[in-house]
C-alpha cells in the first residue's frame, strides 16, 4: 500500500491547486456550492496526474534506473510490480473520467484533453526541444481553466497573460535545473535535454520570469476591485497621493519577490521538482500564503470583491 501512494506522488498534486484561481478571484471562495465543486474538480484532477505519473514510470523504468532522483521510484527501485502499478494507473484514470462527467461537460473535456496531451508528451514531445516545455506549460494552463469551467467563471485576457507567463517561468525552470542533475549521472536521462544549452535556458527562465511580474501587474491595474471603504476615502481625502485606488497593486512586491526566490533556487539547481519548493522552501512557502492573504483580504474585505476576471 506505501508503494502504490508513493507511486502516484501525491506530493505532486499541489499544482493541482490551480484549479482554485478562478474561485478565488471569482469571489466565490465563501459560496459553499462552488468550493464543494472546485474540489470535487481537484480530486478528479489529482487522480487524473497520478495515473499518468505512474503510466510515465512504467514506461521510462530502464531510464529512471539511472537518474539519481527517480531510480528510488518504486518501479524503478523495484519494489512494486509493473502489474499492480498498471492495475492502479487504470482505476485511477477511470474514477477521475467519472468524476469529471458528472461535475461539467467541459471540465470533462479538459480533463480528457489533458490526459490525451499527457500521454503524447510522454510518448515522444517530452524528446522535442521547446515543444517539451509548452507542454508542461499547457498542463499548468489547463488546470487554470478547469477551474473555471466547473464554476463557470470568467477569464480575463489579463490574467490569462499572468497563468501563461508563470507557467512557461515554472516549466523553464525546471527543464534549466534539470541541467544540473545531468552533471551527476552517466548520461542524459532526457533526449531533450542533450538539445539545450545552458545559456538559451537561461534566457527563458529571465524573460518569462520578467513576462511573469509584468502581467501580473498589468493585471493589477486593469482589474483592481473599487476602494469604496471609509479608510480609503479618507485616505484618498488627506491628499491626492494617498490615494489608492489600485489595491492589488500593494501584491506585487511579494509577486516580484516570489519570482526572484524561485529563479534563484533554479540556478541554484533545486527546481526540478516546483511542487516539493512549495512546501519545503520557507521563504517561497511565506511568500506564497502572504501573496494569497493579501488577494483574499482585498478581494473580500478591503474592497469590493471582482464579478468577473
Amino acid at each position: 500500500m506505501k508503494e502504490l501512494i508513493k507511486i502516484a506522488r501525491p506530493l505532486h498534486w499541489t499544482k493541482n491547486f490551480a484549479l482554485f484561481a478562478a474561485l478565488l478571484f471569482s469571489g466565490n471562495l465563501f459560496s459553499q456550492l462552488h468550493v464543494i465543486t472546485v474540489i470535487w474538480a481537484f480530486i478528479s484532477f489529482c487522480l487524473i496526474s497520478s495515473s499518468i505519473y505512474i503510466f510515465n514510470d512504467i514506461r521510462d523504468i530502464n531510464e529512471d534506473k539511472v537518474h539519481p532522483l527517480k531510480r528510488k521510484r518504486p518501479l524503478a527501485a523495484g519494489t512494486l510490480s509493473v502489474t499492480a502499478a498498471t492495475i492502479e494507473m487504470f482505476t485511477l484514470a477511470s474514477l477521475s473520467i467519472f468524476i469529471a462527467l458528472l461535475l461539467n461537460q467541459l471540465f470533462f473535456i479538459a480533463v480528457v484533453t489533458y490526459l490525451i496531451l499527457q500521454i503524447s508528451y510522454s510518448l515522444f514531445l517530452k524528446n522535442i526541444p521547446t515543444i517539451d516545455i509548452i507542454i508542461i506549460a499547457t498542463g499548468f494552463i489547463i488546470r487554470v481553466y478547469s477551474g473555471a469551467f466547473v464554476i463557470d467563471a470568467h477569464l480575463s485576457v489579463w490574467f490569462l497573460l499572468c497563468v501563461i507567463s508563470v507557467a512557461l517561468f515554472l516549466a523553464s525552470g525546471k527543464r534549466r535545473a534539470e541541467l544540473n542533475i545531468i552533471e551527476h549521472t552517466s548520461g542524459v536521462t532526457r533526449k531533450s535535454l542533450s538539445k539545450y544549452e545552458r545559456e538559451l535556458l537561461n534566457s527563458y527562465v529571465t524573460m518569462f520570469g520578467n513576462s511573469a511580474w509584468l502581467s501580473w501587474a498589468l493585471f493589477t491595474f486593469f482589474e483592481s476591485p473599487e476602494a469604496p471603504l471609509p479608510v480609503w476615502l479618507f485616505l484618498a481625502e488627506i491628499s491626492r497621493t494617498t490615494t489608492i485606488s489600485k489595491l492589488l497593486m500593494i501584491t506585487i512586491p511579494v509577486v516580484i519577490f516570489t519570482i526572484m526566490r524561485y529563479q534563484s533556487l533554479i540556478f541554484e539547481g533545486k527546481s526540478e521538482a516546483p511542487e516539493t519548493l512549495l512546501l519545503k522552501d520557507k521563504p517561497l512557502v511565506i511568500s506564497v500564503l502572504f501573496w494569497v492573504g493579501l488577494i483574499v483580504w482585498i478581494l473580500y474585505f478591503a474592497g469590493r470583491s471582482l464579478p468577473t476576471i
